[in-house]
C-alpha cells in the first residue's frame, strides 16, 4: 500500500515537473536578432529595416504573440562593415536565436549568411543582389525582390514606354551595384537597348561631376542611376546641375523617401520600379505608414516595409508548422503562399519560391513635386 502510494506520488511529481517545464518553455520568448547597418553608408537602410522589425514585434506581442509566445528582438550595428556583420551573426548563433534579420547590404549578407546556414537558423535579408539566393542556401530568405526579378520589369519600361535605344548606367562598385548592373544589362540586351556609358562609382562617393560628364558625353537616351541612397541623391543633384534632360530611371532607391529628402527638387521627374513603397494606393500599406510615422516620427522607405513584412512572413511559417522549430520553419517557407487576408501584416499577397525569393505585386513610381507617386501597379510574375 505504502509502495503504491509512493509510486503514485512519484508519478504525480514527475507529471507536475513536466507540465511546469512545458509551461516554462511556452512562456519563453522567441528570440530574433536584428543585425543591421545602424551607422556608416548603410545607416538609412538599416535603421528603416530595424524600425520595421520593432513595429512588427510590438504589434505581434500586443496580439498575443506567436503560438502564445512573445517575440524578443535585439538590434545591433554592423557599422556597414561585412567583417563586423559576420562576427555579430556568429554571436547571435552562439546565443541560440530562432532567426536572424539582416544585414541589409548585399556585401554583408553574402559574407555572414554562412554562419546561419551552418547553424540551420532562418535568415531574413533585405539585400537585393541576385547572388544571395543563387548559392543553394536553404536558410536564406529575402524580404525584397531579387535583382533578377526587378530588372526585367524596369528594362521593359525603358524599351517599350520610353522607346530608348541607348542607356548611360551609373552604378555603385559593390556587390549590390555590380549585381544590379549585370541583371539590367542582361535584361536590356534582348530588348535592343545598348549601354553606351558604363560608369562605376564608389560607395560613399561625394563628387559625381566626372560621372555625370561621362553621361552627358554619351548622349544616351536614358540615364539609369543604381547606387545607395546618399550617393543617388548626389548623382541626381549633379545631373540637374549639369543640365541633363534625358529621363532618369532607377530601381527602388532613386525615388525612395530618403533620396527625395536629400536631393530636393533634383529628384523631381525621376522614375523607378520599386518592389515596395509606402505611397502604394493600398489601404493596408497606407495604414502601415500611419502606424510607423506615429511610432518613429518620420516617413519610412521600402526598407521599413521589408523589415516589418519579414517578421510576419516568419510568423506565418511558424503557425503553419505549429511549433517553434527552426529547421521545420525553414522548410515550410519554401513554396509558402501567404495572403494578406489571412496574415494582414504581410500587407500584400506574397509567395516564397524554392530559392527563398519573393513574388508579389510591385510598382512603377515617379517623383512629382517632391513626392513619390505610383504610376502603375505591376502584377506578380506568377500571375501572368
Amino acid at each position: 500500500m505504502r509502495k503504491t502510494l509512493r509510486t503514485a506520488l512519484a508519478l504525480a511529481s514527475t507529471v507536475l515537473m513536466l507540465n511546469a517545464a512545458t509551461l516554462a518553455n511556452a512562456a519563453e520568448p522567441i528570440k530574433i536578432a536584428t543585425i543591421v547597418e545602424l551607422s556608416g553608408a548603410g545607416a538609412t537602410s538599416g535603421t528603416n529595416f530595424a524600425n520595421g522589425i520593432e513595429l512588427a514585434v510590438k504589434e505581434i506581442n500586443a496580439a498575443g504573440g506567436i503560438l502564445g509566445r512573445s517575440l524578443e528582438a535585439n538590434a545591433v550595428d554592423t557599422q556597414s562593415n561585412p567583417g563586423v556583420a559576420k562576427g555579430l551573426v556568429a554571436k547571435a548563433v552562439d546565443d541560440g536565436v530562432f532567426a536572424v534579420f539582416g544585414p541589409v547590404f548585399s556585401g554583408s549578407i553574402l559574407v555572414s549568411m554562412a554562419e546561419t546556414r551552418r547553424a540551420e537558423i532562418p535568415n531574413f535579408t533585405g539585400g537585393e543582389a541576385a547572388a544571395i539566393t543563387k548559392q543553394g542556401n536553404p536558410y536564406i530568405f529575402r524580404t525584397s525582390f531579387t535583382q533578377d526579378t526587378a530588372m526585367p520589369k524596369v528594362a521593359r519600361y525603358i524599351a517599350q514606354e520610353l522607346k530608348a535605344k541607348t542607356l548611360a548606367l551609373i552604378y555603385v562598385n559593390n556587390d549590390f551595384g555590380k549585381g544590379g548592373r549585370e541583371s539590367l544589362t542582361k535584361a536590356l540586351g534582348p530588348l535592343g537597348v545598348k549601354v553606351v556609358a558604363d560608369i562605376s562609382t564608389e560607395q560613399s562617393q561625394v563628387d559625381f561631376s566626372a560621372a555625370v560628364l561621362k553621361t552627358r558625353q554619351s548622349n544616351a537616351d536614358v540615364v539609369f542611376v543604381y547606387t545607395n541612397e546618399e550617393e543617388a541623391a548626389r548623382a541626381l543633384r549633379e545631373l540637374r546641375k549639369q543640365g541633363v534632360t534625358q529621363p532618369i530611371v532607377g530601381e527602388t532607391v532613386v525615388t525612395s523617401q530618403k533620396v527625395i529628402e536629400l536631393a530636393g527638387a533634383a529628384a523631381n521627374g525621376a522614375v523607378a520600379h520599386v518592389g515596395l513603397t509606402v505611397d502604394a494606393p493600398m489601404p493596408s500599406v497606407r495604414a502601415f505608414r500611419a502606424r510607423f510615422e506615429k511610432q518613429f516620427k518620420y516617413t519610412p522607405d521600402h526598407n521599413g516595409i521589408k523589415g516589418y513584412t519579414g517578421v510576419f512572413i516568419m510568423k506565418a511559417a511558424i503557425e503553419k508548422v505549429g511549433k517553434v522549430d527552426r529547421k521545420l520553419v525553414a522548410q515550410a517557407l519554401h513554396g509558402l503562399a501567404i495572403t494578406a487576408a489571412q496574415q494582414p501584416g504581410v500587407l500584400m499577397d506574397v509567395r516564397v519560391d524554392a530559392n527563398g525569393d519573393l513574388d508579389r505585386e510591385s510598382f512603377l513610381t515617379e517623383v512629382r513635386n517632391g513626392k513619390q507617386e505610383v504610376k502603375e501597379i505591376l502584377p506578380a510574375l506568377g500571375s501572368k
